[in-house]
């Protein structure tokens, strides 16, 4: 018996130095971030900088696969099956993870036993905006489009179920009007949507706009934020024009499918809020609208993620929003 004991303990001690090798090995190959909407939106915007600094930091190429459709949900249930290796990440935000649950009812997730959660990146509100050369000057006009002709003023957003669909829904029920949802994969599409003329507006996160806003191709009608928005100045808020009730937020975060290795979250976690502690980093998303939410625990960010989709699941309801 003590001869055994003597046996085990050694394989222990043997067994203890490559287990503990396997475990510091990640990664060991390169790490796919997978993003729920096509290039070019804000989550795009966030994430692909960030990727550079990963890499430098932990030796591995990051590899982003843009999967858009579905407002997001599809990429993010795809994340959700992933093997919790932490070879596969997820940035998603609002619509995926606090919309669709209650969108869409045979949903192959659930964003509360999914997903490990890893970092808060910030939020960002939602813009209603027009061609530039529109005669709409202001949400008051637009207000007065949509009830002299219900259902014809049509809105752009990433998809049936994202952030701007929910913003654009919001913002009607509190004006009591009637607009036309035109679902896209993602904001690129929407934006082009309404610089061709065949959308009269698109309800999406202002980061993906800003630029053409401050370039003149669109005209930014109201921002969805309690304040006017440094990325922004000159656009008024929807608070501030009469609608305190829609004010709404696009947030981000990643994530990794459940049961990731709590080591390896802490590692990316620690990255990434370096990252964003960084003036440069911080002026850069602000240039894009983005602001910073806190920097929340594991914990912290399940429980907002939560209460935001209480939140939109009470709007989904009230307004009848159906899956397209």
């Amino acid at each position: 018996m003590q001869r055994r004991r003597l046996l085990l303990a050694a394989a222990a001690t043997l067994a203890a130095p490559r287990f503990a090798a396997a475990q510091g090995a990640w990664p060991n190959r390169p790490v796919r971030v997978i993003n729920p909407y096509a290039p070019g939106g804000t989550s795009d915007l966030i994430i692909r900088p960030l990727t550079e600094r990963l890499e430098r930091a932990f030796g591995r190429p990051f590899v982003i696969d843009n999967r858009p459709g579905a407002g997001g949900s599809l990429a993010t249930g795809e994340a959700a099956r992933a093997v919790p290796d932490g070879h596969t990440l997820l940035i998603s935000n609002t619509g995926p993870l606090a919309v669709a649950p209650s969108l869409f009812p045979n949903l192959a997730y659930d964003p509360s036993r999914a997903f490990t959660w890893v970092s808060m990146f910030g939020g960002a509100p939602l813009v209603c905006a027009v061609k530039g050369d529109s005669p709409l000057r202001s949400i008051a006009d637009y207000k007065a489009r949509a009830a002299q002709r219900a259902e014809e003023v049509s809105f752009g957003s990433s998809g049936v179920g994202s952030a701007g669909h929910l913003a654009g829904v919001l913002w009607s029920m509190q004006a009591d009007v009637k607009l036309l949802h035109v679902p896209f994969r993602g904001a690129a599409d929407a934006q082009r949507a309404v610089l061709a003329g065949d959308t009269v507006s698109l309800w999406d996160t202002s980061g993906a706009n800003a630029a053409a806003i401050r370039g003149g191709s669109l005209k930014g009608l109201a921002v969805s934020s309690a304040e006017r928005v440094a990325a922004l100045p000159e656009v008024p808020t929807l608070k501030e024009q009469g609608f305190p009730e829609a004010v709404a937020t696009n947030w981000f975060v990643l994530a990794a499918p459940a049961g990731l290795d709590p080591a390896i979250a802490a590692r990316l976690s620690a990255e990434i809020q370096a990252a964003l502690a960084e003036p440069a980093t911080r002026t850069r998303l602000e240039g894009i609208g983005v602001v910073s939410l806190g920097n929340l625990s594991p914990v912290q960010i399940g429980a907002f993620v939560a209460q935001e989709a209480t939140r939109w699941g009470g709007v989904v309801r009230s307004a009848g929003v159906r899956p397209a």
